[in-house]
């Protein structure tokens, strides 16, 4: 499970990320990824409701929240990771949305390391 640390709650901490950040889409997913300077290394999710009901959309959610649990260790301190849910993430299953979040995160860094 995703710690309560390392999740992104501020409005503002979205806007610098989706603003400042790095972006890579995939079919389920568009991920923007900055470099903070920070300590923590830290995620938010947006979910809207494009991508279903409130079911729908917290099991979203939880999936994401999951395959970024596992991913945050192996990013470098201080990243902050903003992943927008498009509506295909409500029809796809776990492997692939997890396949999707990675590729995306690993391009959108890359990214960041060139400019």
């Amino acid at each position: 499970m995703l710690p309560a640390r390392s999740r992104m709650t501020d409005a503002a901490d979205f806007r610098s990320a989706m603003r400042q950040g790095s972006r890579s889409g995939r079919a389920t997913v568009v991920v923007y990824v900055v470099q903070t300077g920070d300590a923590e290394s830290m995620a938010g999710f947006a979910v809207s409701k494009a991508v279903g009901g409130a079911v729908m959309r917290n099991r979203v959610k939880r999936r994401l929240r999951a395959i970024m649990a596992a991913l945050l260790p192996t990013l470098p301190h201080g990243t902050a990771v903003v992943i927008r849910a498009l509506p295909r993430s409500a029809e796809v299953d776990f492997a692939r949305l997890r396949a999707d979040v990675t590729d995306a995160v690993d391009t959108a860094r890359r990214k960041a390391a060139l400019a």
